[in-house]
């Protein structure tokens, strides 16, 4: 069971997203909370799976929050919902260590599939947020090298590396190259260490770089 808390301080939204996601068999929400300190309370009684986090919380800040539970609960996965589709948010997000930012407007169905994908390790991005991101790490290649293409990967590293461009989560790796999700976790810590990465970001951003993947 997939244990999830939401932060929002509008109360007819989390009871709404609280309904809808407790229907389904193996999600349950525990509870919701409109601020920092009623979240750590709250997770000290009860720790939970994945976070849905709102960025604006009256004068507190969802992405200071996120910060600080990563901080405390690494193990907590953080899923950011927003309604601003700005860049700044989303750099500023992926800085604070959210694992994957949804836009409010964002149907049932999708929202479902974004809890699963980050409560099974990968991220989930927006349609949107995507392009976004994806837009400014173009701007970035442009701008500067790193000397990305040195690295060597192997074969199956590049494999690995151009499912997680495209969202796949470990489990839907391992499916799809017929290998067990251990050795997808090794190939992902490998990769972050030879690519020098402190994320999934880091490593979509040397795929764009060194041409494994389409950056339009």
């Amino acid at each position: 069971m997939i244990k999830v808390i939401i932060v929002d301080d509008h109360k007819v939204f989390s009871d709404g997203i609280i309904s809808i996601l407790n229907e389904e068999d193996d999600i349950n929400v525990s509870s919701s909370a409109s601020s920092a300190q009623e979240l750590i309370q709250k997770l000290e009684r009860e720790p939970v799976d994945v976070i849905l986090m709102d960025i604006t919380l009256g004068k507190e800040s969802g992405l200071d929050i996120t910060a600080t539970v990563k901080t405390l609960y690494p193990e907590i996965k953080v899923l950011i919902l927003s309604m601003h589709a700005e860049r700044g948010y989303i750099v500023k997000a992926i800085k604070s260590g959210a694992n994957g930012y949804l836009l409010k407007e964002i149907g049932r169905d999708e929202m479902v599939k974004a809890i699963r994908a980050v409560y099974l390790g990968g991220t989930y991005y927006s349609q949107q947020v995507s392009s976004i991101i994806i837009n400014q790490f173009a701007v970035d290649s442009k701008s500067k090298s790193n000397g990305a293409n040195d690295v060597q990967l192997t074969p199956r590293e590049k494999e690995v590396l151009i499912l997680i461009t495209k969202e796949y989560t470990n489990q839907e790796i391992a499916n799809e190259l017929f290998i067990s999700i251990r050795t997808v976790d090794t190939h992902r810590r490998n990769l972050l260490e030879k690519l020098q990465a402190k994320n999934t970001v880091g490593l979509v951003k040397y795929a764009m770089k060194s041409g494994l993947v389409d950056s339009e």
